[in-house]
């Protein structure tokens, strides 16, 4: 049978032949997961290993192209996955993870020809990295080492430039024309999201011919779907499509069958695999994404609405064969507000796997086409240096074991550690809750994982995670978990509430009611990601004897001087801790007083500057010199308060509570910011001080817009010039000997000639007690009142 990629196989031969790589771009149906391989035979100098993001399209590949050369998989073409294998001696078709472990181990791909990545549009972090290393090893050690990357809906000119300008080939497939249909209106608020799936699944059942795909999320929605659609449609096969199937029922779903049938599917059905009666789509509009969790400290599947570029891909599905319709379950209004495409998974993954194996490589400067974020690199660097898996030099033996085993690097830790006691753990906790909602109580869930069906599926993995552990342990479950989460070891706060603090530093609480609400020490293994404080999902005690036994070299007594905002003064302690968490704590009597000084200082930032009208002056005299252009230090709040470490502790000696803060002259210490020569120009420009006429001095106020001062009005008898400071005119205020305020005046001999007349004619008679002469500039100046006769 002809397929639309036969047209372009020549010169894809040719591109790889002479160029060693290329991008090869094809829609889906085109044919290029059956066809490249078998074409690339006689060009590649060996086995030639082609990537699928999944083990059933991986299989199914394989059964394809053997099929083609009129053999069974295991002969000329085989497949390699976790759990099966049946190995090829050209091509062997492997999923993602397979290739990161062949390479490792080898790190020259001995005996392999070439690399093909099919589905790259999916930008799976394991294909990421496979790509990054290929190309790491074509440059350093196999020039000889081909590589193509398939794609159908990819744009080709980055990942072209990434591998060395890489010719690009298109085909352009082949697909009839799909009706695009959606809701009227959207799903009513309440409607359970299986049954408006049934409704809409059954409405195009019902209005279209032929047998239809349905895409949904994951497993748990296919299951609720299918028993939703019971009974609703007679005569249709209602088969289910997921990973987590059987393989035989996986090729039940895929198989032509002699009657109509609805596929539910996760979405392993958008370009892997063809099945070929499809002639309706109908999809959910959700999709299932790998997203570092908070919560789990891990990668965990979330799900999110689906982009155009997913609902696009998912309908064609419907127009590999025959004209079809897709169904939309949302508006046409809505599917505006949907995004362009999903972001690739590197971006928001968890990275920790992939810190250990570039670390197992060597080298963390690899060619990425999407550069991993560094916050998450970090996370991940510090959960394996707190795991024992790296050190300053780089991967240890311990981060060797870990990167072998099929698990999070937190649950392989705590499986190589605690032996095979803790698979049942891990296999828990690498799954969903089958228990959520009913407490968080660890040790509930590990008591019903033997009998309950609910953990049938844990109870498999638990059961294969133990063959990959050492038989050593006998550890109690907080231990175990203690061992996967170093960061997440929990101590209850004082108070009341179940509010606790985890040892990597952030808050946590458990509901009053939950059954662990009074235990001290716990283990906080599922979080609900809130960023403030967070609610513990799952958890299990541990005592402090335990966590001592385990992290005896990690908790050690540190001596602190701190600010305390609640009791409003400075606290020594000596604590000993666990990361964040203080097991032990006692008053430390004999602290520093360098030290005491230094936490005084975040109690300064709290309670904020506080000058003495001294201070006032002083610091407004500097800012005026300095508008002058003298070069003196700048002393607005903002500077003192960014530089209070340098200029202030060495003034703090004794001061360690809010009170002595408010009893403290900041005078000193802001006059010791100046040295000798800066207070010379700062007297000159701006003295401190005016002498009056009876020689008394009188503090000059520069925090006006021009130097003044405040006196009496006799005391300035007998001035015949102004008084002024570096040139400008002193603002004086004239008191009466109340003193309260007269005048205001910066030219006092035209006040005496003026204003002085109407002054004396109303204070002479308030104050007959004190002199008010009728010429004021020859007058004797007096800070008395008239004597006695």
């Amino acid at each position: 049978m002809h397929l639309p990629i036969d047209d372009i196989l020549p010169d894809l031969v040719e591109a790889i032949r002479s160029a060693g790589r290329a991008v090869l771009q094809a829609p889906p149906g085109a044919g290029k997961t059956t066809r490249v391989p078998l074409a690339l035979l006689d060009v590649a100098p060996g086995k030639i290993v082609m990537l699928e993001p999944r083990r059933l399209a991986a299989r199914a590949a394989a059964e394809r192209l053997a099929e083609q050369l009129g053999e069974r998989p295991g002969q000329t073409v085989g497949y390699r996955m976790r759990g099966a294998t049946k190995p090829g001696r050209r091509i062997e078709v492997v999923t993602e993870g397979i290739l990161t472990r062949m390479i490792q181990s080898d790190p020259e791909l001995a005996g392999i020809g070439a690399v093909i990545f099919d589905e790259f549009h999916e930008r799976s972090l394991q294909a990421d990295l496979g790509l990054a290393l290929c190309l790491e090893i074509r440059e350093a050690l196999r020039p000889d080492l081909m590589l193509l990357v398939m794609s159908a809906t990819l744009d080709a000119a980055p990942v072209a430039a990434l591998m060395g300008a890489a010719p690009v080939l298109t085909s352009e497939g082949r697909s009839f024309p799909v009706e695009e249909i959606w809701l009227d209106r959207p799903v009513p608020k309440g409607r359970r999201f299986e049954l408006a799936c049934a409704d809409l699944i059954e409405r195009a059942a019902r209005e279209q011919e032929g047998s239809l795909l349905a895409f949904l999320p994951g497993a748990p929605e296919i299951r609720r779907t299918q028993t939703a659609l019971g009974g609703r449609l007679p005569g249709f096969d209602i088969l289910p499509l997921h990973g987590a199937l059987p393989f035989a029922a996986q090729r039940a779903a895929i198989a032509t069958g002699t009657r109509r049938k609805v596929v539910l599917s996760t979405s392993i059905a958008e370009t892997s695999l063809t099945i070929e009666d499809i002639r309706v789509v109908v999809d959910a509009g959700r999709a299932r994404r790998a997203r570092f969790d908070p919560g789990s400290g891990m990668s965990r599947l979330v799900t999110e609405r689906v982009t155009r570029a997913e609902a696009t891909q998912r309908a064609g599905r419907a127009g590999r064969v025959a004209p079809g319709a897709a169904y939309r379950l949302w508006t046409r209004g809505e599917d505006g507000a949907l995004a362009a495409a999903p972001p690739p998974e590197i971006a928001s993954a968890d990275l920790t796997d992939l810190v250990l194996e570039l670390a197992l490589w060597g080298s963390g400067d690899l060619p990425f086409l999407t550069p991993p974020p560094e916050a998450a690199l970090e996370r991940a660097r510090d959960l394996l240096e707190r795991l024992g898996a790296l050190d300053g030099s780089g991967i240890t033996a311990h981060g060797r074991a870990l990167a072998g085993l099929p698990l999070h690097a937190r649950l392989g830790h705590m499986l190589l550690r605690a032996g095979s006691e803790a698979a049942p753990l891990a296999a828990l906790l690498s799954d969903r809750d089958p228990l959520r909602g009913a407490g968080s109580d660890l040790a509930k869930r590990m008591a019903a994982l033997p009998r309950d069906p609910a953990f049938a599926g844990i109870r498999k993995e638990a059961a294969r995670l133990a063959k990959l552990a050492p038989a050593r342990g006998d550890l109690s479950l907080g231990e175990q978990a203690a061992l996967a989460y170093p960061d997440r070891v929990a101590l209850r706060r004082p108070g009341d509430a179940p509010r606790y603090l985890l040892s990597g530093g952030k808050g946590a609480v458990l509901g009053p009611e939950d059954s662990l609400a009074g235990q001290r020490l716990l283990v906080a293994c599922d979080l609900d990601g809130d960023a403030t404080e967070a609610r513990i999902r799952l958890a299990a005690s541990i005592s402090q004897s335990a966590l001592r036994d385990l992290y005896g070299p990690q908790i050690a007594w540190h001596e602190t001087c701190s600010w305390s905002r609640r009791e409003r003064q400075v606290i020594a302690r000596r604590q000993e801790r666990f990361g964040a968490i203080v097991l032990e704590d006692r008053i430390w009597p004999d602290a520093p007083p360098e030290a005491m000084a230094g936490a005084m200082l975040e109690g300064v930032r709290e309670l904020g500057l506080r000058l003495s009208p001294a201070a006032t002056r002083l610091r407004a005299r500097v800012e005026m010199v300095r508008q002058s252009g003298a070069d003196l230090p700048v002393m607005d709040d903002s500077a003192l308060m960014e530089g209070l470490d340098v200029w202030l502790l060495p003034h703090l000696a004794g001061v360690r509570t809010a009170e002595d803060w408010r009893r403290f002259d900041l005078l000193p210490a802001l006059e010791a910011m100046l040295d000798w020569s800066a207070r010379q120009v700062l007297d000159k420009a701006a003295p401190p001080k005016m002498r009056t006429p009876t020689g008394r001095e009188v503090a000059v106020d520069y925090g006006g817009e021009r130097p003044s001062v405040a006196v009496k009005l006799q005391e300035m008898f007998g001035t015949a010039v102004h008084p002024s400071v570096a040139g400008r005119p002193l603002e004086v205020t004239l008191l009466s000997p109340a003193g309260r305020p007269l005048q205001v005046t910066s030219d006092l001999p035209g006040f005496w000639a003026g204003a002085y007349a109407d002054v004396r004619k109303d204070m002479r008679g308030r104050y007959p007690k004190h002199p008010w002469p009728e010429d004021p500039v020859e007058a004797e100046p007096t800070r008395r009142a008239k004597p006695r006769r």
